[in-house]
């Protein structure tokens, strides 16, 4: 009997597996059947279990195994509030799959959530492809405040502020942070933060019960760098210091701590709540950014992470 009852879970995990490659990573059933390592006829099977087990809806609404170990021996040894991994495409190069789809549900699931509460945010790529994923919500009890600032250099809107896209989806209250990213000097953003409107809404973000972060690694082709925050000058004197990696525009290096001066002297976002608070919750994956997420997860920056299998596997190697 037992080994009847390993066999079914082990089945429904192939099925939950081949599922997710189908209808989250797009993958025909002929590229599921050579990522798996079986016939396509079986890989067929497997897709159409999943749906009639009803382990696919929209999302995957079942926690394969191997996912669910590797997200407890993180836990355990980061010391993490909570933890979600999720399965990896073996074929892909994508930043956002899979976690996108799992920080949506996570942010629904605070969302939920009766009484009123306060919800900080930050920006990037990996939360911009969350935010997409959201679910049309009425919480107009709930606030939801940006930790980033969301003018470009150039002036523009920040392409990767999300704060709009949640307040339009969720219709909560939300708190813009009509801010540079890094302003051009550390005078600068003392004045701006002196700002009565500024400084309610850094007030706000302080007392946040729940925060949304993504990671961002500080290698060649650094997101700050590449989307123009900060300049080639800046990127060079972040590595020498050490830098390894940047939640909401402040650098920090291969421990966790924050780098001394520089562009963290200028940063005009929000400081990352406080985990004792509240939660700090990082959606993250990929190689470039396993060493960003192991420092901020060894200085406890944040206390919970969504990633995928590979870059768990490489947070535990």
């Amino acid at each position: 009997m037992a080994a009847r009852n390993d066999n079914s879970v082990t089945r429904l995990d192939d099925a939950a597996r081949a599922g997710w490659l189908y209808y989250v990573a797009g993958n025909t059933q002929e590229e599921i059947a050579t990522k798996m390592g079986i016939s396509r006829q079986s890989a067929q099977r497997l897709v159409s279990l999943s749906v009639s087990e009803g382990l696919i809806k929209v999302r995957l609404d079942h926690p394969i195994g191997h996912c669910l170990d590797l997200a407890e021996r993180l836990r355990t040894r980061y010391g993490l509030d909570q933890c979600e991994v999720v399965p990896s495409d073996p074929g892909s190069t994508s930043t956002t799959i899979g976690i996108a789809e799992a920080g949506a549900a996570e942010i629904e699931r605070c969302l939920r959530a009766s009484e009123p509460i306060i919800m900080a945010i930050g920006t990037g790529r990996t939360l911009k492809a969350a935010i997409e994923q959201l679910q049309p919500m009425d919480c107009p009890h709930h606030k939801v405040v940006s930790l980033t600032g969301n003018i470009a250099p150039d002036g523009s809107a920040a392409f990767y502020n999300v704060i709009f896209n949640v307040a339009d989806t969720v219709k909560a209250r939300s708190f813009p942070m009509p801010l540079p990213v890094i302003a051009s000097s550390a005078r600068e953003r003392e004045l701006l933060h002196a700002q009565p409107m500024i400084a309610a809404t850094l007030s706000l973000a302080a007392q946040a019960d729940t925060t949304f972060v993504g990671i961002g690694h500080l290698g060649p082709d650094a997101p700050l760098l590449l989307d123009g925050f900060i300049s080639e000058a800046d990127h060079k004197a972040l590595q020498k210091a050490g830098a390894m990696g940047e939640i909401c525009g402040w650098a920090f290096d291969a421990e966790g701590r924050l780098i001394d001066g520089l562009t963290n002297d200028r940063v005009a976002s929000a400081p990352i709540p406080s985990r004792e608070k509240g939660q700090v919750i990082a959606i993250a994956m990929g190689e470039k950014k396993a060493a960003a997420i192991r420092a901020a997860l060894t200085r406890r920056l944040v206390s919970g992470l969504i990633t995928d299998e590979r870059t768990a596997e490489l947070l535990l190697g």
